[in-house]
């Protein structure tokens, strides 16, 4: 595992979650604001003391520096960093368990609250994990922690040089490799049995064309509206909700 930059968790919801799922050694700091609801921080400090974790009472100001104003309710945590997994141990762990894996691969995303969103819609249909670019593209930092609502503690994120030399690897593994395209076939005749990795493409720019060349079929989501295009996350999770009607099916 490689790790990346301190950072924090922030929101009750988040922070909560994370206080409860993460080992001890990830917490730095607990901040719960002066003055919260009696019945929020008594649950802030059983779970602290389960871990033997100090809390520090500030005003919310502080809170507000921290988090650069962002909507903390009154917890912050202050972390170790997020951790990325290893793809070929993912990989290889998928092959010893005879298991035909999900993948989703995201094309420079840029937008933190978009990948927060998207860690959400790949928990809830079984994405075995995430590959994202180590360039031009948000990593895994507070932001996508608080918007994935603790997703992010359960679907592994994969961080790689170069997604086209990621994908050649993949098909010599078995995988098959479907992009997004405005030309592309109807996504409601998409089957995703199999070992299959669906790419998703950057939200102004979509697929970069040399990975889009490694595409073995492109997908394409119908609109009958004026504006011919829809939210990154918005269309990961059409496509993912696609993905498990087909496996299930």
């Amino acid at each position: 595992m490689t790790s990346v930059n301190s950072d924090f968790v922030f929101g009750r919801h988040a922070g909560i979650d994370f206080l409860k799922t993460q080992d001890v050694g990830r917490i730095n700091k607990i901040f719960l604001q002066q003055g919260v609801q009696a019945d929020f921080a008594s649950q802030v400090v059983y779970l602290a003391k389960k871990k033997g974790l100090i809390i520090q009472n500030v005003p919310k100001n502080k809170l507000d520096r921290l988090v650069q104003g962002g909507n903390h309710q009154g917890l912050v945590l202050a972390v170790s960093s997020f951790e990325y997994a290893d793809l070929d141990q993912l990989l290889n762990k998928f092959e010893a368990e005879n298991h035909d894996a999900f993948l989703l691969m995201l094309d420079s995303i840029e937008d933190p609250h978009n990948l927060g969103s998207i860690l959400r819609s790949a928990d809830a249909t079984g994405v075995d994990a995430i590959i994202i670019p180590k360039r031009h593209a948000t990593g895994l930092t507070s932001v996508v922690a608080k918007t994935s609502t603790g997703a992010i503690d359960y679907v592994p994120v994969a961080r790689v040089n170069n997604l086209v030399q990621t994908t050649k690897e993949l098909k010599k593994r078995g995988y098959w490799i479907f992009g997004t395209d405005m030309e592309g076939t109807d996504y409601r005749k998409w089957d995703a049995k199999g070992k299959t990795v669906l790419v998703i493409g950057n939200e102004g720019k979509g697929i970069s064309p040399l990975l889009k060349k490694q595409m073995d079929q492109t997908l394409t989501l119908p609109m009958v509206g004026h504006v011919q295009s829809l939210n990154a996350s918005v269309a990961t999770g059409v496509l993912l909700y696609q993905m498990l009607t087909s496996r299930q099916g």
